[in-house]
Order: C-alpha cells, then structure tokens, then sequence
C-alpha cells in the first residue's frame, strides 16, 4: 500500500553537508581527503511502526519494493556513481589483471563413479561456469556431458545441482537462474547426452533421491509465487513430492505435505540398499530437526517417524537394513553417532556407536565396515576412521593443515574422493582406495603465484568477556610488524557455520599485493559445537560483535595494522556483522565492506526464507527481542552528523535469500548519516544473487572492486 506515497522522486544530485571540511571521528583522526562524493538523493515518506511500544520511522520502506520502476531508477542512479568511482581508480586496471591472471587455473570437483563411468566437472579458468564431463576412466578422454555456459549469452545460469540415478544411465539435473535460490531440474540421458521432456519447477532448499528402480525421483518444492513475488514472497508450505520419468510434473504423486505447520521443510535421501526414503525434516534454520521414513519395499506404506520432538540435530549418514546411523548433538554438543533401529526406535533403544570427543563431528560415511568422520579441529580438518563395531582405528593422513570435504559413495563403493585445501594451497582432489586404505593425489592445480612465500598463522584475542577467539592470519613472509598494512579482517559469525581454511585467487591477490588477510572465529558459528553457536545467537548476539572488534584490536595491538589500514568484510550474515561492528565503533576502521547483509533487524522475518531465521536473531514480533534487535541493527543505529568509514556495500537485483532491500535501505540511510568525505557507496550487481553460481567474469569484475577500493581508502 506504500507504493502511492512515493509516485514521485526527484533523482537530483546532492553534495553531502559539510563535504568542504573534514570532520575529526571519534579518535580524533581527520579521514583522508578525497573529491566531495555525490550521491542521488533518496526520497523519504513517512512510516512509523510499532514495536511493542517502540516507535520506529522506516523513511525508506519504499526500497523495499525491488521490483517498481522507482527502485529501478534508484538502483541505476546508485550504480552510476559508484561505477563512475570505481572506474576512476588508478588501482582498479592492474589488480583487475592480476585478478584474472590468478583465477586463471584448472578447479575439478570430486568424481561420482556410476555405471562404469566417472562424472566430474572441470573448469579450463576463466570460464564463467564449470562444465560437466563424463570419462570411461579417471584418466581417460572426456566428453561433455553438461556445458551450462551454452545456457545464457553471459554465463548467469548456473548449473546448481547434479545427482545421477542409481545404475548411471540417468543424470538429473538443476539450474540456478540468475543467482536465484528457484531450482528448475531436468533429466539427461548420460549415454546419448539428450533430455527427456521432464521438467520440475519451483524447487528450493531442496536436492533429489532417485527410486532404486530408476523411475523417477522424490524432492520438495513450495507452490508457483503469484506474479510479482517471485523474489519477495514468503516461502512456506514446502511439500515432499515423487516425480515418475514421463509424467508431466502436475502428475506428480504428493508423498508428504504438514499443512498445520507451514514452517516445516523437507529433504529427502534414499538408503543405499533402496529399502527406505529418508526424510529430514526442519522448521528453520535452527541445528534441530526430525526424521521421518518411508518403506520403499511396499507400496501402501505410509511415512512413519524415526526421531520426533525438534530437540537437537539429527541426520541419517548411512544405513544397513533396519539399521540407521544418525550423526547428533542430543547430549552431545559436539556431536556423536548413534544407531537407531526401524521399528525398535524408542530413545531407550538407541546405541552409541561413536562416542563424543573434544573435537567437532562434520560428517560421517561409511563404507562396507569402516565410518570415516569428519572432525573438526580448532577450525581444520581431522579425519578419523572407526569400525561399524565402534571401536578406533586410526586417523587417515592428510596433505597438511586445512579444510577436507568429500567422501561420497555407496556404502559399497570401492573408492571415494575427497578434497583438500587451505589459505595457500587451490582445491586439490585425492583419491581413497577403500580396500587398503592407500590416499593418492588425483588432481593438483597449478597457479600463477607462489604460496611459499606466503606464511599462515593462527592467534588469538580476547573478546570483552574473555573468551579466547581465534585469528588465523594469512600474509606475505616479507611483511612487517610495524603497523604499516592493509589489512582485511572476515568475519561471519551465526547459524552454527564453520569458517574453515579454503583457497581464494581473490584473497591470494589482496596477500601478493602486500596485503594481510586475517579471519576471525567468532562466536555463533559451528567451529567449537552446539555451546559456540549458542553463545552468539538471539540475546546474545552481541558477542559476535565484540568478538569481531576484540579480533580488530588485536591485529592493530599486535603490531600487523592500524585503525587507518584496517577494513572488515562479511557477506550475508556477516554483512549484518560488518553492519554492526561499523555502527558501533566506526573510529576502529578504515573501510568496511558488508556483502549481501541483513541490514533491517526489524523486518528481515517478512521476505522470502527469512522468518526461517527468527530461532538465529529472534523476530521483533517477540515483545522481549524488540530491545536487543534495536540495539545491533545496522539500519537503525545509524547516526547523523557521524564519521562513518569509507564503505562499499555489495547485493544483486535477484537475491532471494537475503532480499537487496536490506542493502538499498542501509545505503540510504548512510548516505544520509555520514558527515565526512569517507565515500558511501553501494554496488549493485544485475542478473546475479546471493553468491552461489556468479559468473567466474562477474567475480573478477567485483573483486577488482573491491579490492581497488580498498586499497584507495586505507591510507
């Protein structure tokens, strides 16, 4: 009902008040002098809502509204600047070659051997999307199975999921439009390379399991969006679905459906042995969930429950029969593994396979008589094997210190893949020959720059309460101590993830060009269990923050930085954290740089997933998070007449995850706030998302951005 109070806007260009003289921040420091920045005025309408007693004006609501043709105009106005500031970078030409000099290396993903065949995909460098091939052998000649950069003139529809059924013949396949979190999935025949006619829309949050037989494939989808919402509207009422090969989807027989609990999402998975269809079941984002079951051997059966109650996190990693092996944190924060039996699974009959230890369960498989788990380790990968009878066997040697992923296959698979990488080595793959045991080196890119010369550290802070936060510090070996570098510190900091060691050519750029790259383990993440999540989520999400800023002070403390040359970086949850962290000490900071954030603590519950993130933040319709919501969010503790830090904030048009509303309003309002020549820019990039599927040439365009930016504020 807003759209009538903003019908009209005046899109002149304004200088921000006092942009002659230089105002001191809060340390008393004069910010470096650049040109008065300009920036499109942003209209304002009167909005003022009730929270539980707390009146709060929303003046740019309007933006909210991604899809008017006053957004639009904003949108393009903003870009304009901000293109027009970024382009005029001396920087910007140089950092963009180096750039694409670096993300120029071969990147394979990890085989999935079916039906005599291996199916990976490969990327030459540059290529906007990886393709998918298939080889008779690990070594052999390869064809192309599927080339997703044939699907879109520049390279914006992604290939987001590939899952083959159980005898090879048939690779099911879904496509990413845009950056969209909208699944459309296809079938192609591996043999011939052609589609069948099937196609399945309307997918999100939610991979596939192929039928035993082959015949088609269980998923979970939401209703069609009415026009206009495709990108805005609530996702609820998620139902389970078994799509047969050669029906059209509005044939598709309904599994599963809660119409009494619209929350409720589904994902489903198929046991090794095609005895059972597993059902896990969640309500939110919250590490608690259910698991139901469905008898795939007879056709009347109904879906049964496994593990009711939403009283911890429980996930089905393997099977034997009856016998399912459930990875949990129910009395165990940092997770174990438990069989629980079909029939028999009353929590008085559950047995403890693996027991808890002092590092973290990731993820389990097994294979024939041996679990491999995952462990994580003060953010790195250990690797543990145990027996089916749950006794130790040993640890499986790794390359080094770092972040595995992998160890896919059947339960009688007789090798599996996984992969290995850290802040100085690119994905490597290696294979594990599962009869002795023996891990060889498949796939080792080689790249334009020598990581010897890089050096690797781990620190660590204390937050405001004296936790022990952890920094891992990436940097050339020829840099100084002496407070004289650019330095970049990450952060994320929620919905119990894990921030691990990886490799990023952006990241080995900023490193080469004298840069230090630092991350900060925060609290609310995953990296020390279910009480390190905890203790950063709802009314204690402060901590994150003064974990992040206790990580700041050190660096500077330490002798890598100072305030003038320190900036912050996060995405998505971690730009609300790059959010908070400048609202609240903008003197601590040179530049900051909030990605694809959650800006609006207040409303972030009414698009798209977000109220799936209400057990993470709390909502404002809860009368006791109204306060502690206010007290962090980044777009309400703007403040006129402050310095804020030179800031470029990052979304895209088609994010549907974290909708660009929150960053369109935040940039206004900052905008609006700042009073010194620190620019406030946003980058709004089109045809793209939330991160996952952006074009390779997208990326490198963003990063010289971003880096380029940087580079001419820290000074």
């Amino acid at each position: 009902m807003f759209r009538i109070l903003f019908c009209f806007f005046a899109f002149t260009v304004t200088v921000i008040a006092n942009a002659e003289k230089p105002i001191s921040n809060a340390k008393g420091e004069t910010p470096t002098s650049n040109p008065p920045m300009q920036y499109p005025s942003t209209s304002s309408v009167k909005v003022i809502d009730n929270y539980h007693g707390h009146e709060v004006a929303d003046p740019y609501r309007w933006l909210e509204d991604t899809e008017s043709s006053e957004t639009g105009d904003w949108i393009e106005a903003q870009n304009k600047v901000t293109n027009a500031y970024l382009q005029s970078l001396p920087q910007r030409p140089a950092m963009r070659k180096r750039l694409e000099e670096l993300w120029n290396y071969e990147r394979y993903d990890m085989p999935i051997a079916k039906g005599g065949r291996y199916i990976y995909t490969h990327n030459n460098g540059l290529q906007d999307q990886s393709i998918l091939y298939k080889a008779p052998s690990l070594d052999a000649d390869r064809d192309v199975l599927i080339d997703p950069n044939t699907f879109s003139e520049d390279g914006t529809i992604a290939l987001a999921g590939v899952k083959l059924s159980s005898d090879g013949q048939w690779c099911a396949y879904s496509l990413a439009d845009g950056g969209s979190d909208w699944r459309t999935w296809k079938v192609r025949n591996v043999e011939t390379g052609e589609d069948l006619p099937d196609v399945v829309e309307w997918v999100k949050f939610s991979g596939i399991a192929w039928m035993p037989d082959n015949s088609g494939f269980f998923y979970a989808r939401y209703a069609q969006p009415v026009e206009g919402e495709t990108l805005l509207g609530t996702n609820e009422n998620q139902r389970l679905f078994f799509h047969k090969l050669g029906d059209d989807q509005s044939q598709d027989q309904l599994v599963f459906e809660r119409p009494d609990e619209p929350k409720w999402g589904f994902s489903p998975s198929v046991t090794d042995d095609g005895e059972y269809v597993i059902i896990h079941n969640s309500k939110s984002t919250d590490p608690e969930s259910q698991i139901f079951y469905k008898d795939l051997q007879d056709p009347d059966a109904k879906v049964e429950p496994l593990i009711v109650g939403f009283d911890a996190e429980y996930e089905v990693v393997a099977s034997q029969g009856k016998r399912m092996f459930v990875m949990t944190d129910n009395d165990a924060p940092k997770r174990r593994l438990i069989e629980v039996t079909v029939g028999k699974n009353e929590r008085s009959e559950w047995h403890e396979i693996v027991p808890e230890c002092e590092d973290v369960l990731q993820a389990a498989s097994l294979f024939g008589e041996t679990f491999y788990l995952n462990y994580l380790k003060d953010a790195h990968s250990r690797i543990a094997r145990w027996s089916l009878a749950g006794e130790p066997l040993d640890d499986l040697p790794l390359p080094g210190v770092g972040s595995v992923h992998g160890f896919g296959g059947p339960d009688d698979a007789a090798e599996t893949f996984f992969s290995f990488t850290n802040y100085v080595t690119p994905e490597s793959i290696y294979h594990v020959d599962l009869q002795n045991g023996q891990v060889s080196l498949w796939r080792s890119p080689e790249i334009a720059i020598d990581t010897d010369n890089f050096i690797t550290e781990q620190i660590f802070a204390k937050s405001k309460d004296g936790t022990r936060v952890p920094i891992i510090v990436t940097r050339r070996r020829d840099t100084k101590l002496d407070g004289s570098n650019r330095t970049l510190l990450y952060g994320y900091g929620g919905f119990n993830i894990s921030i691990t060691p990886s490799f990023s050519p952006a990241n080995a750029a900023w490193i080469d060009s004298g840069g230090v790259y630092a991350v900060a383990t925060l609290r609310g993440g995953g990296e020390y269990g279910r009480e390190w999540h905890e203790a950063g989520m709802r009314l204690k999400k402060q901590n994150v923050f003064d974990d992040f800023i206790s990580a700041a002070e050190h660096l500077i403390e330490a002798g890598y930085t100072k305030s003038s040359l320190l900036a912050v970086q996060g995405r998505s949850n971690g730009g609300l954290l790059v959010g908070a962290v400048m609202t609240q000490r903008p003197e601590l900071f040179g530049a900051c740089l909030p990605g694809v954030g959650v800006m609006d603590m207040l409303r972030y519950h009414k698009f798209t997933i977000g109220w799936a993130w209400v057990g993470e933040f709390g909502s404002s319709d809860e009368a006791d998070q109204v306060e502690n919501l206010l007290s962090y969010s980044p777009l309400h503790n703007l403040k006129a007449g402050t310095c804020y830090p030179a800031t470029l904030i990052t979304t895209a048009d088609r994010d549907d995850r974290v909708v660009p509303g929150h960053s369109f309003k935040f940039a206004a309002a900052l905008q609006a706030a700042q009073s010194c020549e620190a620019p406030t820019l946003i980058r709004i990039e089109t045809r793209a998302g939330h991160g996952a599927g952006t074009p390779v040439s997208k990326r490198i365009d963003e990063y010289a951005d971003l880096w380029s930016f940087l580079m001419a504020n820290l000074r």
